[in-house]
């Protein structure tokens, strides 16, 4: 991780992806890039974290699987979004707002201003 990123909170990976998701098909270096240029660099998700989240969301079934050829033509397992990992990411993106403005009302609070 670079200066100036940060790290993942435990639990907004899965949301990240699935997000990622949402806007098409992607493999799995495709949905890192897409975090990363999104958070303008301020999120950057290594191999070691995204592929056994990609297997997790896989085994839940949020998200699907198929083999195809990346643009450098080289064979990639591409991850789209199910019906039900649709429905996951409203409902989680709904909890994670609701969370982000309690903290964000606790900073304008206290002394963090």
């Amino acid at each position: 991780m670079g200066e100036g990123s940060l790290g993942l909170l435990r639990g907004t990976l899965d949301l990240l992806i699935l997000n990622a998701l949402s806007t098409g098909e992607k493999h799995g270096y495709a949905v890192s890039e897409w975090i990363e240029a999104v958070t303008d660099g301020s999120l950057l998700v290594e191999e070691g974290t995204l592929y056994p989240a990609l297997h997790r969301l896989e085994g839940r079934r949020l998200i699907a699987a198929t083999w195809g050829v990346s643009e450098n033509n080289r064979r990639a397992k591409y991850y789209a979004l199910t019906a039900e990992g649709r429905r996951h990411l409203r409902a989680e993106a709904a909890t994670w707002r609701r969370y982000s403005e309690a903290v964000d009302k606790t900073l304008a609070e206290g002394g963090a201003r």
